[in-house]
């Protein structure tokens, strides 16, 4: 027999995934500065994949990180290349391979796209405690981290 604690905590894990749903349409409308634009979205998905990759990155890996086509995730690099964000490079580890490196461009990018997240997390949550701010920051940083590990770890 369950307990309605269970059933509130079961109720309250249940709605995660509608709250993520909510929180990517959402967040992407709060005004920041820049606005951000469609392109600029995809252009950050690249790129963080790019700059957190943990050795070389290619774009068969970006692929694989964005769950797409290789010929999608080809063509997103290619965009990136073209702005100057991102260049191909000889992988040090297989001259046969290409990887992909972020260019300075590409970096002061990835750290305009923080400044704007930066700026819609603080509008979010703007009439939140800072004690709860900061602990849900902590919080939401340990679960993308434990998501990033996924791809090194087993299914339980």
């Amino acid at each position: 027999m369950s307990s309605g604690n269970e059933t509130q905590d079961d109720a309250l894990l249940n709605a995660v995934g509608a709250a993520f749903a909510r929180l990517r349409r959402r967040t992407a409308l709060v005004d920041v500065d820049p606005p951000v634009t469609r392109k600029d979205m995809a252009r950050n998905q690249v790129i963080n994949i790019v700059d957190e990759a943990d050795g070389e990155m290619t774009v068969g890996g970006v692929a694989h990180q964005l769950t797409v086509d290789s010929s999608v995730a080809s063509r997103m690099v290619s965009d990136c290349i073209a702005a100057g964000l991102l260049v191909r490079a000889a992988s040090q580890r297989d001259g046969r391979r290409t990887v992909l490196h972020l260019t300075p461009a590409g970096a002061a990018l990835r750290d305009r796209f923080g400044s704007q997240h930066r700026q819609a997390f603080e509008h979010i949550t703007h009439d939140w405690p800072r004690a709860r701010r900061l602990e849900f920051a902590r919080m939401l940083i340990d679960y993308a981290d434990a998501a990033a590990e996924l791809g090194t770890r087993t299914a339980p």
